[in-house]
């Protein structure tokens, strides 16, 4: 017995048929059947019922399962523990990226992550959540960072990096030149936002309601779907705004742009990984987000 085989012994209870794991784990169905097989010789009992379309665990699985579990829980654990000594890994990471952790948040990172490990590649596609989940469930991506926590049952999501959104408004706007304001005095203005759906818009509405106020009073001129259009119709007086302050650092440096802080409101929130439950993620992408957790506060 082997952690390979439970862990293929994990995948097809988690998956549900030995073509379905085959398909995760990147191998051929008969060898799939073949460890299993070997592990089922190995304890000298049956630990799937067949008799199902659907396989199911047979009392000898179920009994195995906690263990298998364990063992992967353990591995995750060693990958975290060893990522420290990792800076002669070399591979392709292949990772989805919402709006803003794609557009604002990681840049600024993959520099100095590219510095400490040189021998790691990075393929990001920028996309929204449900794009990113789709391609982690077909197997085209390792793992995604997006920007609120969602639920699926064959997923992992765990936070990664903190992040913030704050009032935005012109140069030149009657708020720009306090330093702070109260929630009530800015939603007296006209604003820009975030589609409805978008993590930024979710953020910011259920912070509203959790303070009793209805986001749909709003007096809102623009809904965009991108948080460059926002700043682009912020920074021509349209409106002001709330997003991410990772967002808008270089046209608050040019002047372009000031941050109000709020008094009595605050819109933190998480950014999250994602990755398929039955996958172990490969060493790299486990240094790759060890690095994100230790870095992000100076990003």
């Amino acid at each position: 017995m082997n952690f390979h085989q439970l862990h293929i012994f994990y995948t097809v209870s988690e998956r549900g048929s030995f073509s379905a794991a085959a398909l995760t784990l990147h191998m051929t169905q008969p060898a799939v059947t073949m460890q299993i097989q070997a592990l089922e010789d190995y304890f000298g009992a049956k630990l799937f019922d067949r008799s199902t379309k659907k396989i199911m665990l047979s009392e000898a699985g179920r009994t195995l399962m906690p263990f298998a579990l364990r063992s992967m829980q353990l591995m995750r654990e060693t990958d975290q523990a060893m990522s420290a000594f990792t800076h002669m890994l070399e591979g392709r990471l292949q990772l989805g990226a919402s709006l803003t952790i794609g557009e604002y948040v990681l840049p600024r990172l993959l520099g100095p992550f590219g510095r400490e490990y040189p021998n790691i590649s990075i393929m990001m596609k920028v996309m929204n959540t449900t794009q990113i989940m789709e391609e982690i469930n077909k197997h085209q991506l390792n793992f995604g960072l997006i920007e609120a926590p969602v639920s699926h049952p064959d997923m992992v999501i765990e936070p990664v990096m903190g992040d913030e959104l704050k009032l935005i408004v012109p140069q030149g706007h009657p708020l720009a030149d306090q330093a702070e304001v109260s929630l009530s005095d800015a939603l007296g203005y006209p604003f820009v936002l975030r589609e409805q759906g978008s993590g930024t818009r979710r953020v910011m509405e259920e912070q509203l309601v959790a303070k009793g106020l209805d986001p749909g009073a709003m007096r809102i001129v623009m809904e965009l779907g991108s948080t460059g259009a926002v700043k682009s119709a912020v920074e021509a007086g349209l409106g002001i705004t709330i997003i991410s302050t990772s967002s808008v650092k270089h046209e608050v440096a040019l002047g372009l742009l000031k941050i109000v802080n709020l008094t009595d409101a605050s819109f933190k929130r998480q950014f999250y990984a994602i990755h398929l439950k039955s996958t172990l993620l490969p060493i790299s992408a486990v240094t790759f987000l060890t690095f994100l957790r230790q870095h992000a506060d100076g990003q």
